[in-house]
């Protein structure tokens, strides 16, 4: 064995280097091979604008963990990258960056700014690719896509056309989201909800022809020039003589009628509800079923249009301000009420967005939800947890036609043309040469572009080929994992599933795992807002990927939030070390002695077949948590095993035989040593690859990678149970001779005879053989095995375990005299300590003064020196006697 690991380990010196190594290798790249499984998890496309943040680092270090344990099963593994084109995000950026310049976009025209996003993108897009690579992404780079490239263009267009001409996509006026700022429809995954302080207008609406009002309640009372009907419940009794008679709509010449709708809340305010349907989507669907009028009072800016007579031109709020002045003025504002409520917000600008009618482009939902709903029903979709299915179907049940232009120039223009001359509308592939209505020549494609989600939707099918049939698309498709977080279940995995039903006849994948989110440790999301965001890099740059993975993944249970805690990283680290070095320790040993091929069972002694049997249940129990996608639960397996069984219990019981070279099973303890490591490695490698990339091609120089090496199965003649519990019998007896020393404040250093005591001949037996390690981990100076007392005084110190009892000498343990002396003092100190707390706690001024917090401490120390006294006292008792 050539090659050494260095003395300490150092991330910043070894993961660059082993990342390099991988691509040089493309051991990354995955190939249609018939004589393999294919298993595919395309990665859910990050935003070209994006840098890497903690959901991003979680997101996919579960990917690449299960993508590197299915290569290592010997599976044919794509993870299949890419970046979404971000439209909105991207074009505010190229505005931006133009601004600063001196540029106006549109002094520029279309052609112009779009040479300037492409620029953009080239520059800054492939920065989080570059991030991701620092975490270990171990994705297909050689594949990467990007949801506007050639391939995917074309995927959106004939998807497009396609559902057009079926009826399915639509041009329509219907409630969307509008941003005044920038000036564009917005899908329901832009818009932040967040809780805002604000206030309820109560407003006498007059009934016609009487002198009789009723009271509505409203949190925006500049809509109300755009209401067209007030609602009651038709079974409030209150109100049903008011339905069918109408209203003066305040400050307006205008008359509504009043209705009768179940949507209204008979308990809620004052149970009438004005219906403004242009501009509120319940409103929307009231209007609907009523026939109303929808008047949109709004103009694109958010002011005040031309219906709203001496309020136009005015901001929306200035005009809720002089609408109240007025209202208040003519005697018809009753009271205001302060009032909390949700209000959306876009997420890009935080300018709150407008409910509008407008003219925009639509898929009908209804129909091609409904393969989506059935595949979760038949459980052919799989949802990790299935707790997911709930909130899945909920937003099935209240699908709305989905909204799918905007009015931006960055992304995939819609394949609509329109004819100059008679207005005529043609959704094509390609631009047509003349109008299929009155043949002329002039046509102009529509201006709008499509929702990103619209290209993003088609992405596991799209970046293997499709439409074209491709031999990438029939092996690797339907794709078999995606992992993502449960806050974007509805905007992209739905539209995923049911797009990849209607185009491709599959679902896309057949299991989807939802994470939560990583939050800060006081439980808050990380926000820039906050300042609270911690940057992974960072965390990498101080601590190493391999020790960010290993606390994004420890206890990380689908679907649940998880806090990031700083000391988890840096007790991470401390993993890699105790890995490292104790595979130093390891190879150092195999220098002086290399180990010989795999041994006979006969040659191994009880402690190896148990430390092999550890690690074949390990990999058995691992396998079974990785198929079940419990990543979280399998790396913590993994963690005690190498810390606890294999570091702190095998390693040290092996050293005695290591350092003697008289001894026989040298061999049998060196290769047992790197074979367990070896496996132990292997399990470990999908959490932290960088850190067991190297120990693996240090300990197997021969070896070109533990990426491509095979993963560890279950072997029948390493199931070793017999042994398994006669070393489990000695490791309770190790750790009661621990505590009694513990107890009894004995030196690591000092040495005492063992006396083991048992009827049972297998216990004797067990112990005869584990004499050597059983003597080096209890600090025995002789171990004597025995079937009863002989020769063990009365002053002996004993512990039961399962069917034998253990004793130690007192005298050997301490100096009685000595002891007695310092248990004393001991004693003493307690009487002091017990006096002046008690006497803290039965004065009533201390007690009645005193903040709570203090009464508590001293209360828990009353309780702490208690105990010790018992303790303190019970030993000295036995000392004396």
């Amino acid at each position: 064995m050539s090659k050494e690991l260095a003395k300490t380990y150092d991330p910043k010196g070894l993961e660059d280097r082993i990342y390099q190594k991988w691509l040089d290798n493309k051991y990354f790249h995955a190939e249609v091979n018939r004589e393999k499984k294919p298993f595919t998890i395309v990665m859910p496309p990050p935003n070209v604008t994006g840098q890497l943040h903690m959901g991003h680092a979680l997101d996919n270090t579960m990917q690449d963990i299960l993508i590197r344990f299915k290569r290592m099963q010997g599976y044919e593994a794509l993870w299949q990258p890419g970046t979404d084109h971000a439209a909105i995000a991207t074009e505010v950026k190229v505005i931006e960056k133009l601004r600063e310049e001196g540029i106006d976009k549109d002094d520029i025209g279309r052609d112009a700014f779009l040479k300037h996003a492409w620029a953009w993108k080239d520059e800054y897009g492939g920065r989080i690719i570059n991030q991701l690579k620092k975490l270990g992404a171990s994705a297909d780079w050689d594949r990467e896509r990007f949801t506007m490239d050639e391939g995917c263009s074309k995927a959106v267009e004939e998807v497009f056309v396609k559902l057009y001409n079926k009826g399915y996509i639509y041009k329509g006026s219907r409630i969307i989201n509008w941003c005044p700022v920038c000036q564009t429809s917005i899908s329901d995954a832009e818009v932040e909800h967040s809780e805002q302080a604000g206030h309820f207008w109560h407003i006498r609406y007059p009934i016609a022809g009487s002198s009789e009002f009723v009271e509505i309640a409203t949190t925006r009372p500049e809509t109300m020039l755009g209401d067209t009907a007030v609602a009651v419940n038709p079974e409030d009794e209150r109100y049903t003589d008011l339905i069918g008679k109408t209203l003066k709509l305040p400050l307006t010449d205008r008359e509504i009628p009043v209705i009768g709708d179940p949507y209204v809340d008979k308990e809620f305010g004052t149970g009438c509800v004005k219906i403004t349907p242009a501009h509120d989507p319940n409103d929307f669907e009231v209007g609907k079923r009523h026939n109303l009028e929808e008047i949109n009072i709004l103009n694109d800016d958010a002011t005040m249009n031309g219906r709203c007579g001496k309020y136009a031109g005015m901001d929306r709020y200035e005009a809720r301000k002089a609408i109240v002045a007025d209202l208040e003025e003519q005697g018809l504002l009753v009271k205001v009420e302060e009032h909390v409520h949700n209000v959306g917000t876009h997420d890009r600008c935080k300018t709150t967005i407008e409910p509008m009618i407008k003219p925009q482009w639509f898929v009908r939902m209804k129909e091609m939800a409904k393969p989506a709903v059935d595949a979760v029903k038949k459980k052919e979709l799989k949802l990790v947890p299935e707790r997911m299915e709930k909130s899945y179907m909920n937003w099935m049940d209240n699908i709305r036609d989905w909204c799918i232009s905007r009015q931006l120039w960055w992304g995939h223009r819609i394949p609509a043309y329109y004819c100059d001359s008679c207005g005529e509308v043609t959704v094509a592939k390609e631009k047509p040469e003349n109008c299929p209505k009155c043949g002329c020549a002039h046509l102009t494609q529509d201006e709008d572009t499509l929702d990103t989600w619209f290209s993003s939707a088609l992405w596991p099918f799209s970046t293997l080929g499709w439409p074209e049939k491709t031999e990438d698309l029939e092996y690797f498709y339907p794709t078999n994992v995606l992992v993502t977080g449960y806050d974007i279940i509805f905007f992209w995995v739905i539209r995923m599933v049911f797009s990849g039903i209607e185009q491709t006849g599959q679902l896309p994948f057949d299991t989807v795992i939802f994470h939560g989110l990583v939050r800060d440790p006081a439980g808050r999301k990380m926000s820039k807002s906050l300042g609270n965001g911690i940057d992974p890099l960072e965390v990498i740059d101080k601590y190493g990927a391999d020790a960010l993975r290993l606390t994004l993944i420890t206890g990380n249970a689908p679907g649940n939030d998880m806090r990031f805690y700083w000391e988890r990283v840096e007790a991470s680290r401390n993993f890699a070390n105790k890995v490292w070095n104790a595979s130093r320790f390891i190879m150092m040993n195999l220098e002086k002695a290399e180990a010989a091929e795999e041994p006979d069972p006969a040659a191994l002694t009880d402690a190896d077949k148990w430390i092999l049997s550890k690690v074949n249940t390990l990999a058995k129990d691992v396998t079974e948590n990785m198929d079940k996608y419990e990543m979280g639960i399998a790396v913590q397996k993994v963690y005690d095993f190498i810390w606890e069984e294999f570091c702190d219990w095998f390693i040290e019981m092996v050293k005695p035989r290591l350092y003697s070279d008289a001894d026989e099973t040298k061999g049998a303890a060196l290769w047992t040593l790197r074979t367990v490591l070896t496996n132990a490695l292997k399990l470990l490698h999908p959490f932290m690859p960088f850190v067991t990339e190297e120990i693996y091609c240090t300990l197997w120089p021969e070896e070109e990678s533990i990426m491509i090496s095979s993963w560890p199965a279950f072997r029948e003649d390493w199931s070793f149970s017999e042994e398994e519990k006669k070393v489990e019998l000695i490791k309770v007896a190790v750790r009661e001779i621990r505590n009694v020393r513990t107890q009894m404040n004995v030196p690591i250093s000092k040495k005492t005879k063992v006396f083991v005591v048992s009827e049972k001949e297998e216990v004797l037996d067990t112990f005869e053989k584990g004499r050597v390690f059983f003597a080096t981990l209890a600090h025995a100076s002789d171990v004597l095995v025995q079937k009863d007392k002989t020769g063990i005084g009365e002053d002996a110190v004993s512990a039961v375990i399962p069917d034998a009892v253990i004793y130690l000498p007192l005298a050997e343990l301490v100096d009685i005299e000595k002891e007695i002396e310092r248990l004393k003092k001991e004693q003493e100190r307690l009487t002091k300590e017990l006096a002046r707390v008690n006497g803290m706690l039965k004065n009533e001024k201390f007690m009645s003064k005193a903040p709570q917090q203090k009464v508590e401490e001293e209360r828990a120390k009353l309780e702490k020196y208690t105990q010790m006294m018992e303790q303190v006292t019970l030993q000295l008792r036995q000392m004396e006697k």
